[in-house]
């Protein structure tokens, strides 16, 4: 028989459902949507909007338009597909061009929600892929708002935008001036500015936040002149605008490689021809060459990205911080971040059986400072390498790799960018963390620390909506990764809301430019100051002093 206490939990969920709070159907500038309302506890749901068109689909190469609207009721219960891109192997293309829509998840209680705070987040992918609901393993999407959204109070709001050869081909002039994701993304916070009322949001008081590419995209939109007074707080992970990869600098020569590849011409007809062109084979001819090695990292073969096209980017990025003067911004990086390229630059790295040549080391040095110069590439070497002493440990050479690239791809570009958020502050607040729960890849090194992209899982509470592949200590994690980042959305400040968190997190800029080590122990200690100062220095005086070596 089941007992008293089954019963009680059985009427009081029957009851909760047959009295939920819930949005029913919402009008938006395009019309009325329905979505689906979800029992997440007792007396707690989740409305769920997937599916919402927030502009028309796009032209080829074009800035994105608004929606015309439709008749009657839109039932937004299913994502839809993702922007066009290569798959994974880059062997063949996936997605559509009609992909300019979004999702919701609004949390309820007894009563319907009003003017909570709005969270948008923007996918990583290196610019070439990537979807509104990420990753999927057995219908549990990686970027599901539920839990973020229930927790934390607050409305979550991912989107779809154009990525590869579609989003970021550019001319490099009028013709086809680049950039149509970071406008794709644009349109997308400007229609939740625009809408988000009506699903018992305060467009007054919206964050955008963001990983890899994504957290670089976050940049670039709180330092874009485009979107001021839409946006309140921020957060970058793991990219910002001033890492290497973020900004193409040469995107004719690139727009010409792929206009070769698809038979177009290379002169004034070239973005006409493209425009006609089937778009699969434009985004083929965009892919990555993924083979790499020390001497040529997969770094650059990064070439499709936003661009400094004098109208979303009106000027270097480092000039433009000024625009997010008012807006709050968490930055932060994983302690490993790099060990994802240095992985398929040096295979070895990851093999217990295999040593690491030191002359890989060498190799990596001298081409990740290509920009400055063979002795700008000995600096670099001889920098990661003083306390090797005499006989270093393969670990060491290891690690030395990893530090390298996490360093000048990830964690110093991320330094520049909160001292420069810090320096032109008015009223925002500027707030680093470091990222180090170690990875739980089995087949990874025991050093290993927290590789690119494992602080996802535990900001979308992974560990609590599927806690058989977790620990208790990775609920932990989960839990102060998601008080500290609603908790930031509805106050400006980590440690106020509606949360509890495990330590005051201080402001970067209080004294000796603190920042919060996040991991599954946290105490006092967490709390640390001048992250790689030495690196830091390194990369942004010494190798900097270098003179800059011109490409014919």
């Amino acid at each position: 028989m089941m007992s008293v206490l089954g019963v009680f939990v059985s009427l009081a969920l029957i009851l909760g459902t047959a009295n939920a709070a819930s949005l029913g159907a919402v009008y938006t500038e395009g019309g009325m949507v329905q979505g689906k309302n979800r029992l997440v506890g007792l007396f707690r749901y989740v409305d769920e909007f997937k599916g919402i068109p927030f502009a028309a689909p796009p032209g080829r190469l074009q800035k994105p338009v608004p929606h015309p609207g439709w008749d009657g009721v839109l039932k937004a219960t299913e994502y839809r597909n993702r922007c066009m891109q290569l798959n994974l192997l880059a062997t063949d293309v996936v997605g559509s061009e009609d992909c300019l829509y979004l999702n919701i998840w609004v949390p309820q209680g007894s009563t319907v929600s009003t003017n909570l705070p709005v969270m948008v987040f923007i996918y990583g992918g290196a610019f070439l892929l990537g979807s509104s609901q990420g990753a999927n393993l057995l219908d549990n999407y990686l970027y599901d708002g539920q839990e973020m959204a229930d927790r934390g109070n607050v409305i979550v709001v991912t989107f779809n935008y154009r990525v590869g050869s579609l989003g970021f081909l550019s001319s490099g002039d009028a013709d086809a001036p680049g950039n149509y994701g970071l406008w794709d993304q644009h349109a997308a916070i400007s229609w939740v500015h625009r809408n988000i009322r009506n699903f018992g949001g305060n467009p007054d008081n919206l964050t955008i936040f963001g990983e890899s590419a994504g957290g670089a995209s976050v940049n670039f939109q709180i330092i874009s002149p485009k979107n001021t007074g839409m946006i309140r707080r921020a957060i970058s992970q793991s990219g910002v605008a001033l890492c290497p990869w973020a900004i193409s600098r040469n995107p004719r020569q690139h727009a010409e490689e792929i206009a070769r590849t698809v038979g177009c011409p290379t002169d004034s007809g070239m973005v006409d021809c493209l425009r006609m062109t089937d778009p699969k084979a434009v985004t083929l001819a965009g892919k990555v060459k993924l083979t790499s090695t020390a001497s040529e990292p997969i770094l650059h073969n990064l070439a499709l990205s936003p661009v400094i096209d004098g109208d979303f980017l009106p000027g270097e990025p480092e000039t433009l911080f000024g625009n997010a003067a008012d807006i709050d911004y968490i930055i932060g990086v994983n302690d490993m971040d790099g060990h994802i390229f240095a992985t398929v630059d040096i295979p070895s790295i990851n093999n217990a059986l295999a040593s690491t040549p030191v002359a890989d080391v060498r190799s990596l040095s001298i081409a990740l400072s290509e920009s400055r110069g063979i002795d700008a590439g000995m600096a670099t070497y001889q920098e990661y390498t003083v306390n090797w002493g005499s006989d270093p440990s393969d670990k060491d050479i290891k690690k030395t790799v990893v530090d390298l690239e996490t360093d000048f791809i990830f964690l110093v570009p991320s330094q520049a960018a909160l001292y420069l958020h810090s320096d032109h502050a008015v009223s925002g607040r500027t707030y680093s963390y470091l990222f180090s729960e170690p990875s739980r890849m089995p087949v990874y090194p025991l050093w290993m620390g927290a590789d690119h992209a494992d602080d996802l899982q535990y900001v979308f509470g992974k560990p609590f909506s599927t806690p058989l592949g977790y620990f208790p200590r990775h609920r932990d994690v989960a839990k102060y990764m998601i008080s500290y980042w609603t908790n930031f959305a509805q106050t400006g400040d980590p440690n106020k809301g509606e949360s509890s968190v495990p330590v005051t997190w201080p402001e970067f800029a209080s004294s000796g430019h603190q920042y919060l080590d996040i991991h599954n122990s946290m105490n006092n200690n967490s709390v640390k100051q001048m992250l790689k100062t030495r690196s830091v220095y390194y990369w942004t005086r010494v190798f900097a002093s270098f003179p800059v070596i011109k490409k014919n």
